[in-house]
């Protein structure tokens, strides 16, 4: 899984999330960092109330929060999403001694490449490399 910090970083950088189910995320305050939550029928869903999409917690969680906007939702996305954002640039993804590198293309001919320990890290790196 990403981390927080890269998953902050991929906003900065202009990454737009359509909540979905199975989309996992975060409520991004200090305290609650730590609780991954998942978008799902049963337990969060996607509302839309006065034109805002909202996170909608449906009363099976562990403690009482009715909903949160998604600017307070920080998203964690999951492999196959971030294969999604690099799109036909990625290359290849090779498992090194260390973890995976990821190599992708800027343009033709020109072909890069970022490290990381976990392959969804490795994911977003590529992403914000882009």
């Amino acid at each position: 899984m990403i981390t927080v910090e890269l998953a902050r970083d991929l906003v900065e950088a202009g990454v737009l999330w359509e909540p979905a189910p199975g989309d996992r995320f975060v409520i991004d305050t200090e305290l609650l960092t730590g609780d991954v939550f998942w978008i799902s029928d049963l337990t969060v869903e996607v509302h839309s109330y006065g034109g805002r999409s909202l996170l909608g917690f449906n009363g099976t969680t562990e403690w009482a929060l009715d909903s949160v906007t998604l600017d307070q939702a920080l998203w964690l996305p999951r492999e196959d999403q971030l294969r999604g954002l690099l799109g036909n640039r990625l290359s290849a993804v090779v498992r090194t001694t260390e973890g995976w590198r990821v190599e992708y293309a800027t343009g033709p001919g020109d072909l890069h490449s970022v490290e990381d320990a976990d392959l969804e890290c490795a994911y977003a790196r590529a992403v914000l490399a882009l």
